[in-house]
C-alpha cells in the first residue's frame, strides 16, 4: 500500500512489466481518461476508439502508443513518460493494466475499464507471449529504470500450454504478470465502482461486435459531442482488418518488443478458453472463480445475463 493524490491509501501493483507507483507522479487534467484494463481484453481497440474520438478521424498526429503511453510500464523511465504525458496538447488517454484501487480516483478524470472472458484471455495471452522479443524487452526495462529495481518474474514459465494453464488458474503471486487471480481481481474492482459517474465499464465483445454502439457510449461518457453519422465512419477504421493494416503505426511497439507488429491484431473468438480446457481444468476455473468474484460479475463476464 502506498499514499498518493487525495491522502487516498492505495494498493502497489509491481511486476517485472510495470508498477503503479508512477501514478503518485501523476498530475492530472480535467477530462483526462485512463484505459485500465487486464492485459488483452481490448486495450489497443479501446485506445483506438478514444483516438478516433479525440481527433475527430483515423488521421492521428503520431503514433498510438506516442499518443496514448501505457503510464506505469518499466520500458519507459519515469522522466520519459511524464515528460511525454505533460507536453500533451491534445485531450489526453492514457494506458494502464493497473486496477483502479491502485491509480487515485480523481472526479474529474473518465477511467474506462475492459472486461473479457478470463478463459478467453488466456488464449490471447498465449499468443501475445509468443510475439514478444524477451530480450528487447529486458534490454528496454533496464535502459529505463534498471532490471535490479523491477519485481523480478517469480518463477519459470512451463513448458506446455496445458502446464501453464495449470499455473494460471492456481496463481496467486502479487508479481504475477498474467493469472487467473489477477485478471479476476482487475475486473472485481471495476465491477464495485460501475456505477461511479466517472468509471465506464465496456466487455469485450462489445467493442468487438458492435463498434458503433461502443463508441456512442464512449463519447457520451467522456463528453465527446459527435453526431450518430459521424460515429458510424469513425468506427469503421476500428475494424480489425483496418487496425492490422496499419500495425506499423498502432501496435504498441515503440521499443520494439514485439516480434511482429501486425500478429498483434489476432482476432480472438469467443470460447477460444473452454476449448483447451480439460473437464479437470474447468471444474478448477469454476471454483476458482467463485472464490475471486461475485456470481453477477461471473454472469457478466461470460455473457449469460
Amino acid at each position: 500500500m502506498y499514499r498518493a493524490g487525495m491522502g487516498s491509501e492505495l494498493r502497489r501493483y509491481q511486476s517485472v512489466v510495470s508498477d503503479s507507483l508512477r501514478w503518485s507522479k501523476f498530475a492530472p487534467r480535467p477530462g483526462d481518461i485512463i484505459i485500465s484494463t487486464p492485459p488483452k481484453c481490448g486495450t489497443t481497440l479501446t485506445q483506438m476508439m478514444c483516438a478516433l474520438l479525440i481527433f475527430d478521424g483515423p488521421a492521428f498526429p503520431g503514433r498510438l502508443d506516442d499518443l496514448s503511453p501505457w503510464f506505469d510500464m518499466n520500458t519507459r523511465s519515469d522522466d520519459e513518460v511524464l515528460s511525454g504525458v505533460e507536453a500533451m496538447a491534445h485531450r489526453r488517454f492514457l494506458k494502464t493494466h493497473t486496477p483502479l484501487d491502485g491509480i487515485p480516483d480523481w472526479p474529474d478524470v473518465t477511467f474506462v475499464v475492459v472486461g473479457r472472458d478470463p478463459r478467453d484471455v488466456f488464449v490471447s495471452w498465449e499468443h501475445h507471449s509468443a510475439n514478444i522479443d524477451s530480450d528487447r524487452f529486458s534490454v528496454a526495462v533496464d535502459e529505463s529504470v534498471g532490471l535490479e529495481t523491477v519485481a523480478p518474474f517469480h518463477r519459470e514459465r512451463p513448458q506446455t500450454v496445458s502446464e501453464r494453464l495449470d499455473q494460471w488458474l492456481v496463481d496467486e503471486s502479487p508479481t504475477a504478470t498474467m493469472s487467473l487471480a489477477s485478471v479476476a481481481g482487475h475486473l472485481d474492482v471495476a465491477w464495485q465502482r460501475r456505477h461511479q459517474s466517472n468509471v465506464l465499464l465496456f466487455h469485450f465483445e462489445e467493442l468487438r461486435d458492435d463498434r458503433t454502439a461502443t463508441m456512442h457510449r464512449l463519447a457520451e461518457g467522456v463528453g465527446l459531442e459527435l453526431s450518430g453519422v459521424r460515429i458510424a465512419e469513425l468506427a469503421a477504421a476500428a475494424s480489425l482488418e483496418q487496425m492490422r493494416s496499419r500495425a506499423n503505426e498502432l501496435a504498441p511497439n515503440t521499443k520494439e518488443i514485439l516480434a511482429d507488429s501486425a500478429e498483434f491484431f489476432r482476432s480472438g473468438a469467443s470460447g477460444e478458453g473452454q476449448a483447451v480446457m480439460t473437464p479437470e481444468q474447468d471444474a478448477v476455473y469454476e471454483r476458482r472463480l467463485a472464490e475471486l468474484v461475485t456470481p453477477d460479475l461471473r454472469d457478466w463476464l461470460h455473457r449469460s445475463s
